[in-house]
């Protein structure tokens, strides 16, 4: 270092911790000098090293300049007759740029007439490999006395300098210069060329824009580049040169200086670990997952004891993962905020973190640091505050402490600095997709039913989670419809992809379905429907569905499936089976499809489940093997607790790759089945008086005397209108339930009945409706397949716990009707034959 600065001293002074003062961080002598330089500068003062420092610019002093500054310079031996050091220049040179001041380079040489141009040129070049290290290496390890400082500088910097004479083409170099390049001195002849033979092929050409003489313009020029030894080592080495030109301004040569910079590169295991950070903050979808993230890469790999991640927020640390957890492992300044799970201390009770994330740099102290014991107390052998910076604004902190003392060296910095970065960029794109998810998941709720129904004989759970690895909104539904005669529907299905339109096209099938199914459609009319209605619109996205028709009565059900998973049975025995439902397309695939119902017999106790493929099935789980946990999970649930077989289910799917929808019943059967009774009116003047005459005989035998009268009135205005305002055929229905009779009447026409808002006393009719309004608990009207119900509902004065049994009392018959005019109660081979395709 000394030979190749040409000086007799060469030292390096950083500035201190608080900015007040340059302290000697290094000194080298050459042998038999005996010059001093004093260990400290005030900045406060005036001497050479401040001017230069605060100038930022070098300051080259002659013995004569020097000695105007007095006695603040290099000292050497004296005597009485020469109290002074004559001769000495001194050469004063900024370290750090862009505003940063680091130290100063201070070198001393006895040169009467100062430093010559040349030796100035090269030491300029050389101060800026001496800043880089000291910038690695960091300013406050420098000034602790260690004996073995870390990070290269000043002897341990491998530097050396060439001459490049442009008219010639012809470059001398040092010895340093060509052991940096790996060619033995005897090789070398001079040529650029020969420098270019040992580089990295990809760094040729940026090579070359510095050292070519064509391409060369004045100034100062800078880069890294790779070059490959011959033992087949790789080494990055730096390069700063400078063009001097002619008094006619014609570049005349090249001072140039080259430096390893291999230290400034991270090593194999820190790029590694950089890696796996990297790829573990990829897949982070939230503020907490970037947290575990976090502390799965840095605390073992570093031997820390502790690792804090907290976002900020106004002045409050919202922190989102603590490693370890236990409120115990951590000072009281934080247990005295502990809220909930984790704690949110005000960062103004924490001075020197607050100051930290003033300044957005990374903060390191040693063991012993004098810091306030919110933070001494994390890592008593050493602390790393690590502020995480992104979109220009500091987002969150990092704190990284040791048990033991931690020595930090400059791999190391610069690997923290790097995950600062990584980290802080990672936060906000987890708050983005945080706000996204939840979002998605407020439309995806609100297009699924809000409450489930409460079903006679029989209890629905569902449950819904949202994709947590793609955080778009998904095409899971699922739906509970009450239909007519006790009988509900349970439907599942899953719209392909992950979208809004996704979305949208789940709450159109959804809502589809819904109506088909009310209208007293059958199964497979319900699907083929949903099927063209999909096909019909503007997309090309499709959807699987499982349809499922359940008299809660009988126990019988009716299945239909669309391309979707099959659904799955766990019998009162405990044993669990998958129904073999024969299936149809997807929806939306093609117009004509035909989706062929398959029955199957359901008795009490037994647990219906209907699923989506994302509880069963993922890149890491194969559908057999999904199926078969969700039979083993069902199996050893409790159906007593219907909801905890749901979560059951659902159990170990915290990370998502799709969204899982579960639609379970439990089939309990109705303790008091509806009794029920029907009869086609035929259209005969006096078609009424048989409808009345149907409806006394069936109540009597049913022991419903005292509501007798209503029913008859009731009975008598739902035929009349039927009969009066519609064409076709007409069909009385009576059903009685524990404390309800229900009467209503089908008739071929899909008209809704209107209630007239006024009655004129002279008007024939128009007063119906009016009546059955009166009369009844509630009424209404449904859709059905080819026309319409219109029912009215009376309770029961005395509830009947048990329904009738024995035949209805004979009676003469009388009119067209005798023949068909006893009471009917339906039963599931008559119910089964007609819900065939109409």
């Amino acid at each position: 270092m000394l030979t190749f600065t040409g000086t007799a001293v060469v030292a390096v002074y950083v500035l201190d911790a608080e900015g007040t003062e340059l302290r000697l961080a290094e000194t080298v002598r050459s042998a038999g000098w005996s010059y001093a330089l004093p260990a400290r500068f005030p900045l406060s003062g005036r001497s050479p090293v401040t001017d230069a420092f605060r100038a930022g610019r070098p300051l080259w002093l002659t013995p004569g300049e020097l000695a105007a500054y007095g006695p603040t310079g290099p000292t050497g031996p004296t005597t009485p007759e020469t109290p002074t050091t004559p001769g000495v220049s001194l050469g004063v040179l900024p370290l750090g740029g862009d505003g940063k001041g680091l130290g100063c380079l201070v070198v001393v040489d006895e040169a009467p007439g100062g430093i010559d141009a040349d030796r100035r040129g090269f030491i300029e070049l050389y101060a800026h490999h001496v800043a880089a290290g000291v910038e690695a290496a960091g300013p406050q390890a420098l000034t602790q006395p260690h004996p073995d400082l870390p990070g290269p500088t000043l002897d341990r910097l491998r530097v050396g300098s060439f001459v490049l004479h442009l008219g010639t083409g012809r470059m001398t170099a040092d010895t340093q210069v060509l052991d940096l390049f790996g060619i033995p001195g005897e090789d070398f002849d001079g040529r650029v060329e020969t420098l270019l033979a040992v580089t990295v092929p990809d760094d040729v050409p940026a090579l070359m824009s510095v050292l070519e003489p064509d391409l060369l313009t004045s100034g100062t020029a800078q880069l890294e580049f790779r070059i490959r030894r011959p033992n087949g080592e790789l080494r990055w080495l730096g390069l700063r040169a400078r063009v001097e030109t002619g008094p006619d301004g014609t570049p005349r040569r090249m001072l140039g200086v080259v430096a390893e910079t291999s230290y400034l590169r991270p090593r194999a295991d820190e790029v590694s670990l950089v890696q796996r950070l990297s790829a573990a903050l990829a897949g982070a979808t939230t503020v907490r997952e970037v947290g575990r993230a976090v502390v799965g890469a840095l605390r073992d790999p570093l031997g820390a004891g502790r690792v804090a991640v907290a976002e900020v927020q106004a002045d409050q640390l919202v922190v989102g993962v603590l490693a370890p957890a236990e409120p115990t492992a951590w000072p009281e300044v934080w247990r005295a905020a502990w809220r909930s799970e984790w704690p949110e201390p005000p960062s103004h009770a924490l001075p020197t973190l607050a100051e930290a994330l003033r300044e957005g740099q990374v903060s390191i102290w040693p063991e012993g640091a004098d810091l306030e014991p919110g933070l001494a107390g994390i890592g008593p052998g050493g602390l790393a505050v690590l502020p995480l910076p992104a979109d220009g604004r500091i987002v969150g902190v990092c704190l990284i402490g040791w048990e033991r003392r931690h020595e930090f060296g400059p791999e190391e910095r610069s690997l923290l600095t790097a995950t600062a970065g990584l980290v802080g960029q990672a936060l906000v794109r987890a708050h983005a997709l945080d706000a996204e998810h939840e979002l998605a998941t407020m439309l995806q709720r609100s297009l699924l039913p809000r409450k489930l129904p409460e079903l006679p004989g029989g209890v629905a759970v569902t449950r819904y989670l949202p994709a947590t690895m793609g955080l778009e909104v998904g095409g899971d539904w699922y739906d509970v419809i009450p239909l007519a005669d006790g009988h509900v529907a349970l439907v599942i299905g899953d719209v392909q992809g992950h979208s809004a339109a996704a979305a949208t096209i789940m709450g159109q099938m959804r809502t589809a379905i819904r109506a088909y199914a009310v209208e007293g459609h059958p199964p497979d009319v319900v699907v083929a429907h949903a099927n063209r209605l999909l096909v019909g619109m503007e997309t090309d996205l499709f959807a699987t569905c499982c349809y499922a028709d359940l008299d809660m009565e009988e126990g019988e059900a009716w299945f239909v499936r669309a391309g979707h998973i099959q659904p799955l049975l766990r019998h009162p025995d405990g044993s669990t089976e998958e129904l073999d439902v024969e299936g149809g397309p997807p929806l939306g695939v093609v117009a004509d499809a035909e989706f062929p119902m398959t029955a199957a017999g359901l008795s009490s106790g037994t647990l219906l489940a209907l699923v989506t493929d994302g509880l069963v099935e993922s890149a890491r789980l194969d559908l057999d093997d999904g199926v078969r946990r969700a039979r083993q999970a069902l199996a050893r649930a409790d159906p007593a607790d219907p909801g905890g077989v749901a979560d059951e289910l659902l159990g170990g799917h915290s990370r998502r790759e799709d969204d899982v929808a579960l639609l379970l019943l439990r089939f309990d059967g109705m303790r008091v089945r509806p009794t029920r009774a029907s009869w086609t009116v035929w259209r005969l003047p006096d078609a009424v008086m048989h409808a009345r005459r149907f409806t006394a005989r069936t109540l009597r035998n049913w022991g419903l005397a005292d509501e007798l009268d209503v029913a008859l009135l009731v009975t008598s205005e739902l035929v009349t209108n039927a009969l009066v305002h519609t064409q076709g055929e007409v069909r009385l229905n009576l059903t009685m339930t524990a404390d309800r009779l229900r009467i209503a009447v089908n008739d071929p026409s899909p008209r809704t009945p209107v209630k007239p808002a006024t009655v004129d006393w002279e008007a024939t009719g128009g007063r119906g409706l009016l009546l059955i309004e009166a009369m009844s608990q509630t009424w209404g009207s449904v859709p059905l397949s080819g026309g319409k119900q219109v029912w009215g509902e009376l309770s029961l004065s005395s509830p009947r716990e048990e329904p009738p049994s024995g035949p209805p009392p004979e009676e003469p018959p009388e009119g067209p009707a005798d023949a068909d005019d006893e009471p009917r109660t339906r039963g599931a081979r008559g119910r089964r034959g007609r819900r065939g395709r109409r």
